[in-house]
């Protein structure tokens, strides 16, 4: 019976038993299932092969940037809803990109007792849509939808941030992963006010510069009117200095004509008329 027994358990050990590999750029955790001899739970392995028990199993965390995307499609629908301040609905395809640390994969898997894939699908996901909820519902749906949009996703992303970092998981982006989804009828009245407010914004545009121009004429007029009443005084004042100085001296008037005259007499003159221009005396 034990010859028996022994030839059973060197036939099945072997089947309950395997081998398996911790690729390069992946953190292994080994899981005693049944604990160990010492009260081991779990150990940390690094890259090579890894042999595997009856009891053990193997969780394979990878150490580069992983990138998940909760999306809606045609089979499947695993997109994010919120609400605005005001209660409205709100859908949307979430995307992330995270990675783990080397030196804090115990550490993560401590905390979850899962593997990477239900930690992305479970707590980050329930992460994001939790912060998208709280950030959500202090903003207007039209700030969700207009030009608040990056501002939410990335308090979210800074949500997220903090819960995780000490833990050990590096989220390095959250995004939007297209348009959001909206009532149309929604989208329809937030894209007739937005076109209301580029029209105002345009048309006060339009304003200024009209206004700018008619004050750029105004000024252009005043500064014709000033320069022509600075020649106009300046001649006034030439037309004066002239006047006074051929009143103080009379004879300037004969000097011009003495020096402007060829020399020459008139060949008809009036009888008893003098000789012009020259006072002789």
């Amino acid at each position: 019976m034990k010859k028996l027994l022994l030839a059973i358990v060197a036939i099945v050990l072997p089947l309950l038993t395997g081998c398996d590999n911790v690729p390069v750029g992946n953190v292994g955790i080994l899981v005693h299932k049944l604990g160990g001899s010492k009260g081991v739970d779990s150990e940390e392995l690094n890259t090579g092969r890894v042999w595997l028990g009856w009891n053990d199993e193997l969780f394979i965390f990878p150490t580069y940037s992983q990138n998940e995307s909760w999306i809606k499609t045609a089979d499947r629908d695993e997109s994010i809803s919120f609400q605005d301040k005001d209660g409205m609905n709100v859908n949307a395809d979430i995307g992330i990109t995270y990675s783990i640390k080397a030196d804090k994969v115990s550490v993560v898997f401590q905390k979850y007792r899962k593997g990477i894939n239900e930690i992305s699908d479970i707590y980050l996901r329930n992460m994001v849509r939790d912060a998208l909820v709280k950030e959500a519902s202090t903003r207007s749906i039209e700030t969700i939808y207009g030009e608040g949009k990056s501002d939410l996703i990335k308090d979210v992303e800074t949500l997220v941030r903090s819960q995780v970092n000490d833990i050990g998981i590096i989220v390095e982006k959250i995004n939007w992963m297209g348009e959001m989804r909206l009532p149309p009828s929604i989208v329809e009245s937030i894209n007739r006010k937005a076109q209301a407010t580029q029209l105002t914004a345009q048309r006060e545009q339009e304003i200024q510069q009209s206004k700018a121009e008619a004050e750029k004429k105004i000024q252009e007029a005043r500064g014709d009117a000033e320069s022509t009443l600075l020649r106009a005084n300046a001649e006034a004042q030439s037309i004066v200095l002239k006047g006074k100085a051929i009143a103080e001296n009379p004879l300037v008037i004969q000097l011009n004509a003495i020096e402007k005259w060829s020399g020459q007499l008139p060949t008809t003159m009036i009888p008893g008329a003098a000789t012009p221009f020259i006072n002789i005396k």
